[in-house]
Protein backbone atom coordinates (compact mmCIF):
# COMPACT_ATOMS: atom_id res chain seq x y z
CA UNK A 1 0.00 0.00 0.00
CA UNK A 2 -3.66 2.41 2.81
CA UNK A 3 -5.56 3.12 -0.04
CA UNK A 4 -2.52 1.48 -1.55
CA UNK A 5 -1.46 -1.37 0.73
CA UNK A 6 0.41 -3.89 -0.83
CA UNK A 7 3.07 -1.31 -0.87
CA UNK A 8 3.43 -0.44 2.95
CA UNK A 9 6.81 0.69 4.21
CA UNK A 10 8.38 1.53 7.40
CA UNK A 11 5.52 3.07 9.82
CA UNK A 12 2.66 2.67 7.46
CA UNK A 13 -0.78 1.94 8.93
CA UNK A 14 -2.31 -1.34 8.66
CA UNK A 15 -2.71 -2.40 5.46
CA UNK A 16 -6.21 -2.71 3.56
CA UNK A 17 -5.34 -6.37 2.44
CA UNK A 18 -4.87 -8.79 -0.22
CA UNK A 19 -8.15 -8.19 -2.05
CA UNK A 20 -10.86 -9.77 -3.20
CA UNK A 21 -11.57 -12.89 -5.59
CA UNK A 22 -11.04 -12.98 -9.72
CA UNK A 23 -12.21 -14.96 -12.26
CA UNK A 24 -10.43 -16.18 -15.14
CA UNK A 25 -12.87 -14.82 -17.53
CA UNK A 26 -11.74 -11.12 -17.92
CA UNK A 27 -8.04 -12.10 -16.10
CA UNK A 28 -7.29 -14.38 -19.15
CA UNK A 29 -8.79 -12.58 -21.82
CA UNK A 30 -5.08 -12.05 -24.23
CA UNK A 31 -4.57 -7.96 -24.26
CA UNK A 32 -3.66 -7.06 -27.62
CA UNK A 33 -1.40 -4.29 -28.55
CA UNK A 34 -3.41 -1.97 -30.86
CA UNK A 35 -3.35 1.85 -29.33
CA UNK A 36 -7.39 1.87 -29.67
CA UNK A 37 -8.22 -1.33 -27.67
CA UNK A 38 -10.33 -0.58 -24.86
CA UNK A 39 -8.99 -1.88 -21.36
CA UNK A 40 -10.42 -2.54 -18.06
CA UNK A 41 -9.12 -2.60 -14.59
CA UNK A 42 -10.08 -6.47 -14.09
CA UNK A 43 -12.05 -6.96 -11.16
CA UNK A 44 -13.08 -9.85 -8.72
CA UNK A 45 -16.59 -11.00 -8.63
CA UNK A 46 -19.15 -12.28 -6.05
CA UNK A 47 -18.58 -15.77 -6.87
CA UNK A 48 -15.54 -18.01 -4.33
CA UNK A 49 -12.80 -19.99 -5.17
CA UNK A 50 -12.58 -22.99 -4.06
CA UNK A 51 -11.91 -24.30 -0.36
CA UNK A 52 -8.26 -23.26 -0.21
CA UNK A 53 -6.40 -26.41 0.53
CA UNK A 54 -3.18 -25.55 2.70
CA UNK A 55 0.25 -25.75 0.72
CA UNK A 56 1.71 -28.70 1.57
CA UNK A 57 5.81 -27.40 1.85
CA UNK A 58 8.74 -29.89 1.67
CA UNK A 59 12.29 -29.07 1.45
CA UNK A 60 12.80 -29.91 -2.98
CA UNK A 61 15.47 -32.41 -3.91
CA UNK A 62 18.27 -31.36 -6.18
CA UNK A 63 21.81 -29.21 -5.34
CA UNK A 64 21.26 -25.92 -4.40
CA UNK A 65 21.58 -22.78 -6.74
CA UNK A 66 24.88 -20.69 -6.68
CA UNK A 67 24.85 -18.08 -4.65
CA UNK A 68 26.26 -14.77 -4.34
CA UNK A 69 26.39 -12.27 -1.60
CA UNK A 70 26.37 -9.90 -0.37
CA UNK A 71 25.19 -7.68 -3.00
CA UNK A 72 24.56 -4.18 -2.29
CA UNK A 73 22.54 -2.75 -5.46
CA UNK A 74 22.92 0.86 -5.25
CA UNK A 75 21.15 3.89 -6.92
CA UNK A 76 23.12 7.34 -7.45
CA UNK A 77 22.02 11.05 -7.79
CA UNK A 78 20.75 11.46 -11.11
CA UNK A 79 18.72 13.50 -13.13
CA UNK A 80 15.04 12.59 -12.05
CA UNK A 81 15.70 11.61 -8.82
CA UNK A 82 18.54 12.64 -5.49
CA UNK A 83 18.90 11.58 -2.17
CA UNK A 84 20.43 15.33 -1.19
CA UNK A 85 20.93 15.08 2.41
CA UNK A 86 20.00 13.03 5.22
CA UNK A 87 20.34 12.90 8.82
CA UNK A 88 18.44 13.38 12.64
CA UNK A 89 16.05 11.44 11.64
CA UNK A 90 14.95 12.75 7.49
CA UNK A 91 15.42 13.29 4.30
CA UNK A 92 15.59 15.40 1.68
CA UNK A 93 15.29 14.48 -1.72
CA UNK A 94 14.92 15.64 -4.76
CA UNK A 95 12.20 14.31 -7.23
CA UNK A 96 12.23 15.98 -10.43
CA UNK A 97 11.32 20.10 -9.60
CA UNK A 98 10.91 19.28 -6.42
CA UNK A 99 12.84 19.03 -2.90
CA UNK A 100 11.14 17.04 -0.32
CA UNK A 101 11.71 16.53 3.34
CA UNK A 102 10.07 13.12 4.95
CA UNK A 103 10.97 11.13 7.95
CA UNK A 104 13.48 8.43 8.07
CA UNK A 105 14.03 6.30 10.89
CA UNK A 106 17.61 4.62 9.74
CA UNK A 107 18.86 8.43 9.19
CA UNK A 108 20.97 8.39 12.81
CA UNK A 109 23.81 10.52 12.10
CA UNK A 110 23.91 14.34 11.21
CA UNK A 111 22.60 15.90 8.28
CA UNK A 112 25.87 17.46 6.41
CA UNK A 113 23.78 20.51 4.34
CA UNK A 114 23.10 23.43 5.88
CA UNK A 115 19.52 24.28 7.17
CA UNK A 116 19.57 26.66 4.32
CA UNK A 117 19.22 24.01 1.72
CA UNK A 118 16.40 22.03 4.03
CA UNK A 119 14.67 25.04 4.18
CA UNK A 120 14.46 25.53 0.48
CA UNK A 121 11.86 22.22 0.44
CA UNK A 122 8.65 22.24 -1.49
CA UNK A 123 6.89 19.72 0.64
CA UNK A 124 7.41 18.89 3.85
CA UNK A 125 5.66 16.09 5.13
CA UNK A 126 4.22 16.06 8.98
CA UNK A 127 2.43 13.28 9.98
CA UNK A 128 -0.51 15.39 11.71
CA UNK A 129 -3.30 13.65 10.69
CA UNK A 130 -5.01 10.37 9.75
CA UNK A 131 -6.83 11.75 7.09
CA UNK A 132 -6.78 10.25 3.63
CA UNK A 133 -5.03 12.62 1.09
CA UNK A 134 -2.74 15.26 1.31
CA UNK A 135 -3.44 16.49 4.59
CA UNK A 136 0.24 14.97 6.33
CA UNK A 137 2.10 17.54 3.92
CA UNK A 138 2.98 21.35 4.40
CA UNK A 139 4.20 23.26 1.41
CA UNK A 140 6.10 26.20 2.44
CA UNK A 141 6.18 27.81 -0.87
CA UNK A 142 3.16 27.42 -2.72
CA UNK A 143 0.58 24.94 -1.98
CA UNK A 144 1.18 21.79 -4.48
CA UNK A 145 -1.46 19.18 -6.20
CA UNK A 146 -1.94 15.62 -5.81
CA UNK A 147 0.30 14.92 -8.45
CA UNK A 148 2.70 16.02 -10.34
CA UNK A 149 5.21 14.96 -13.64
CA UNK A 150 8.65 12.77 -12.97
CA UNK A 151 10.78 10.42 -15.28
CA UNK A 152 12.30 7.51 -14.54
CA UNK A 153 15.26 7.09 -17.37
CA UNK A 154 12.77 8.80 -19.77
CA UNK A 155 9.90 7.06 -18.96
CA UNK A 156 6.99 9.66 -17.52
CA UNK A 157 4.95 8.69 -14.84
CA UNK A 158 3.07 10.75 -11.93
CA UNK A 159 4.69 12.12 -8.13
CA UNK A 160 1.94 11.74 -5.77
CA UNK A 161 1.98 13.40 -2.29
CA UNK A 162 0.08 10.60 -0.23
CA UNK A 163 -1.18 10.61 3.16
CA UNK A 164 1.45 8.67 4.41
CA UNK A 165 4.36 10.33 3.33
CA UNK A 166 5.17 8.04 0.28
CA UNK A 167 5.15 9.62 -3.09
CA UNK A 168 4.42 7.05 -5.67
CA UNK A 169 7.44 5.73 -6.46
CA UNK A 170 10.25 3.40 -4.35
CA UNK A 171 13.48 5.14 -6.21
CA UNK A 172 15.42 2.45 -4.83
CA UNK A 173 13.55 -0.32 -7.12
CA UNK A 174 15.83 0.93 -10.32
CA UNK A 175 18.24 -1.39 -9.49
CA UNK A 176 15.99 -4.09 -10.20
CA UNK A 177 14.01 -2.53 -13.01
CA UNK A 178 17.41 -2.51 -15.07
CA UNK A 179 18.20 -5.73 -14.45
CA UNK A 180 14.67 -7.01 -16.02
CA UNK A 181 14.83 -4.92 -18.97
CA UNK A 182 18.87 -6.03 -19.80
CA UNK A 183 17.37 -9.72 -19.37
CA UNK A 184 13.79 -9.10 -21.57
CA UNK A 185 16.19 -7.76 -24.08
CA UNK A 186 18.78 -10.37 -23.85
CA UNK A 187 16.11 -13.11 -24.43
CA UNK A 188 15.63 -12.10 -27.95
CA UNK A 189 11.75 -14.18 -27.53
CA UNK A 190 8.68 -13.48 -26.42
CA UNK A 191 8.69 -12.78 -22.28
CA UNK A 192 5.78 -13.08 -19.65
CA UNK A 193 6.40 -10.80 -16.66
CA UNK A 194 4.33 -11.12 -13.09
CA UNK A 195 4.77 -8.23 -10.84
CA UNK A 196 2.87 -9.05 -7.69
CA UNK A 197 2.09 -6.58 -5.45
CA UNK A 198 2.94 -4.00 -8.12
CA UNK A 199 1.57 -0.46 -6.27
CA UNK A 200 1.66 2.48 -9.20
CA UNK A 201 3.38 0.54 -12.24
CA UNK A 202 6.85 1.72 -12.71
CA UNK A 203 8.23 -2.01 -12.58
CA UNK A 204 5.31 -3.00 -15.38
CA UNK A 205 6.25 0.36 -17.43
CA UNK A 206 9.99 -0.75 -17.62
CA UNK A 207 9.32 -4.09 -18.69
CA UNK A 208 6.56 -3.38 -20.79
CA UNK A 209 8.80 -1.19 -22.35
CA UNK A 210 11.79 -3.27 -22.96
CA UNK A 211 8.86 -5.59 -24.95
CA UNK A 212 7.47 -8.16 -22.21
CA UNK A 213 3.58 -8.99 -22.10
CA UNK A 214 3.11 -7.60 -18.44
CA UNK A 215 0.66 -9.18 -15.72
CA UNK A 216 0.28 -6.54 -13.22
CA UNK A 217 -1.37 -7.47 -9.84
CA UNK A 218 -2.37 -5.26 -6.60
CA UNK A 219 -4.99 -5.63 -4.18
CA UNK A 220 -5.46 -1.71 -4.09
CA UNK A 221 -8.10 -0.42 -6.87
CA UNK A 222 -6.69 3.02 -6.04
CA UNK A 223 -3.24 2.09 -6.51
CA UNK A 224 -4.02 0.16 -10.20
CA UNK A 225 -5.79 2.96 -10.96
CA UNK A 226 -2.49 5.35 -10.44
CA UNK A 227 -0.83 2.76 -12.46
CA UNK A 228 -2.87 3.20 -15.44
CA UNK A 229 -2.85 6.89 -15.58
CA UNK A 230 1.30 6.15 -15.63
CA UNK A 231 0.84 4.11 -18.18
CA UNK A 232 -0.76 6.92 -19.88
CA UNK A 233 1.60 9.37 -19.04
CA UNK A 234 4.45 7.09 -20.19
CA UNK A 235 2.86 7.10 -23.66
CA UNK A 236 2.86 3.38 -23.45
CA UNK A 237 -0.48 2.90 -23.90
CA UNK A 238 -0.86 0.36 -26.64
CA UNK A 239 1.87 -1.84 -24.60
CA UNK A 240 0.56 -5.59 -23.32
CA UNK A 241 -0.18 -4.81 -19.57
CA UNK A 242 -3.14 -6.49 -17.78
CA UNK A 243 -3.81 -4.30 -14.83
CA UNK A 244 -5.64 -6.54 -11.83
CA UNK A 245 -7.15 -5.98 -8.81
CA UNK A 246 -6.97 -9.05 -6.74
CA UNK A 247 -4.88 -10.62 -3.61
CA UNK A 248 -1.39 -11.90 -4.49
CA UNK A 249 -1.20 -15.31 -3.09
CA UNK A 250 -4.97 -16.21 -5.01
CA UNK A 251 -4.50 -14.51 -7.90
CA UNK A 252 -0.78 -17.04 -8.29
CA UNK A 253 -2.86 -20.16 -6.64
CA UNK A 254 -5.26 -19.43 -10.37
CA UNK A 255 -2.43 -19.24 -12.28
CA UNK A 256 -0.98 -22.25 -11.32
CA UNK A 257 -4.43 -24.38 -11.64
CA UNK A 258 -5.19 -22.38 -14.72
CA UNK A 259 -1.27 -23.40 -16.57
CA UNK A 260 -0.60 -19.78 -16.68
CA UNK A 261 3.35 -19.30 -16.27
CA UNK A 262 5.96 -16.56 -16.32
CA UNK A 263 9.32 -16.02 -17.52
CA UNK A 264 10.12 -13.26 -14.54
CA UNK A 265 8.09 -12.55 -11.65
CA UNK A 266 8.89 -9.67 -9.50
CA UNK A 267 6.97 -10.58 -5.84
CA UNK A 268 7.55 -7.67 -2.89
CA UNK A 269 5.04 -7.95 -0.18
CA UNK A 270 4.30 -6.19 2.98
CA UNK A 271 5.06 -7.31 6.59
CA UNK A 272 1.36 -7.16 7.34
CA UNK A 273 -1.73 -6.73 5.50
CA UNK A 274 -5.61 -7.37 6.16
CA UNK A 275 -8.18 -8.03 3.03
CA UNK A 276 -11.66 -6.68 2.84
CA UNK A 277 -12.65 -10.31 3.11
CA UNK A 278 -10.84 -11.06 6.65
CA UNK A 279 -7.85 -12.34 4.13
CA UNK A 280 -4.42 -11.61 6.87
CA UNK A 281 -1.01 -11.73 5.44
CA UNK A 282 1.72 -12.39 7.53
CA UNK A 283 5.20 -12.63 6.08
CA UNK A 284 7.03 -14.66 7.96
CA UNK A 285 4.00 -17.47 8.04
CA UNK A 286 2.99 -16.99 4.54
CA UNK A 287 6.23 -15.84 2.11
CA UNK A 288 7.40 -19.46 2.04
CA UNK A 289 4.18 -20.20 0.44
CA UNK A 290 4.16 -17.64 -1.47
CA UNK A 291 7.73 -18.13 -2.72
CA UNK A 292 6.75 -21.96 -3.46
CA UNK A 293 4.28 -20.72 -5.90
CA UNK A 294 6.23 -18.57 -7.92
CA UNK A 295 8.44 -21.30 -8.64
CA UNK A 296 5.34 -23.60 -9.37
CA UNK A 297 4.40 -20.44 -12.30
CA UNK A 298 7.55 -20.22 -14.02
CA UNK A 299 7.92 -21.05 -17.53
CA UNK A 300 10.37 -24.18 -18.37
CA UNK A 301 12.92 -21.35 -19.37
CA UNK A 302 12.47 -18.67 -16.68
CA UNK A 303 14.78 -15.83 -16.28
CA UNK A 304 14.57 -14.40 -12.91
CA UNK A 305 12.68 -14.42 -9.60
CA UNK A 306 12.90 -11.09 -7.39
CA UNK A 307 11.98 -10.74 -3.85
CA UNK A 308 12.40 -7.46 -1.85
CA UNK A 309 10.92 -7.50 1.80
CA UNK A 310 10.70 -4.07 3.37
CA UNK A 311 10.48 -3.28 7.46
CA UNK A 312 11.03 -6.38 8.35
CA UNK A 313 12.93 -7.69 11.38
CA UNK A 314 15.39 -10.51 9.69
CA UNK A 315 18.81 -10.56 7.83
CA UNK A 316 18.85 -10.57 4.05
CA UNK A 317 20.53 -14.45 5.21
CA UNK A 318 16.73 -15.71 5.88
CA UNK A 319 15.01 -14.26 2.27
CA UNK A 320 18.63 -16.13 0.90
CA UNK A 321 18.52 -19.46 2.10
CA UNK A 322 14.71 -19.48 1.37
CA UNK A 323 14.88 -18.15 -2.15
CA UNK A 324 18.03 -20.99 -2.37
CA UNK A 325 16.10 -23.99 -0.91
CA UNK A 326 12.68 -22.61 -3.30
CA UNK A 327 15.07 -23.16 -6.31
CA UNK A 328 16.82 -25.98 -5.68
CA UNK A 329 17.35 -28.25 -8.51
CA UNK A 330 16.62 -25.42 -10.79
CA UNK A 331 20.44 -24.93 -10.97
CA UNK A 332 21.07 -20.83 -11.64
CA UNK A 333 22.05 -18.28 -8.90
CA UNK A 334 20.66 -16.84 -5.94
CA UNK A 335 21.91 -13.09 -5.13
CA UNK A 336 20.77 -11.65 -1.66
CA UNK A 337 21.72 -8.44 -0.17
CA UNK A 338 20.28 -4.92 0.09
CA UNK A 339 19.20 -2.22 -2.30
CA UNK A 340 20.90 1.14 -0.93
CA UNK A 341 20.28 4.95 -2.17
CA UNK A 342 23.45 6.82 -2.23
CA UNK A 343 23.65 10.01 -0.44
CA UNK A 344 24.72 13.22 -2.81
CA UNK A 345 26.21 15.68 0.01
CA UNK A 346 28.52 13.48 1.79
CA UNK A 347 28.49 10.23 0.32
CA UNK A 348 26.42 7.61 2.90
CA UNK A 349 24.56 5.12 1.80
CA UNK A 350 20.91 4.82 2.98
CA UNK A 351 19.89 1.36 2.90
CA UNK A 352 15.93 1.09 2.24
CA UNK A 353 15.03 -2.83 1.96
CA UNK A 354 16.57 -6.63 1.82
CA UNK A 355 16.17 -8.36 -1.30
CA UNK A 356 17.35 -11.95 -2.83
CA UNK A 357 16.59 -12.68 -6.62
CA UNK A 358 17.04 -16.24 -8.55
CA UNK A 359 18.64 -15.72 -11.91
CA UNK A 360 18.30 -18.43 -14.03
Amino acid sequence: MKSFRDKRRDNRPPAKGRAEHARPRPETAPVRSEAKQQRHETKPDDRSDPKPTPRILARRDGALPAERLPVILEVAPNADYALLDSGAGEKLEQYGPYRIVRPEGQAIWQKALPARDWDRADAIFTGDTDEEGIGRWRFPKVPLGETWPMKHDGIDYLGRFTSFRHVGVFPEQASHWDHMAAQIAAAKRPVKVLNLFGYTGLASLVAARAGAEVTHVDASKKAIGWARENQEMAGLGSKPIRWIVDDAVKFAEREERRGSRYDIILFDPPAYGRGPKGEVWQLFEDLPGLTDLCRAILTPKPLAVVLTAYSIRASFFAIHALMRDTFAGMGGTVESGELIIREQSAGRALSTSLFSRWVA
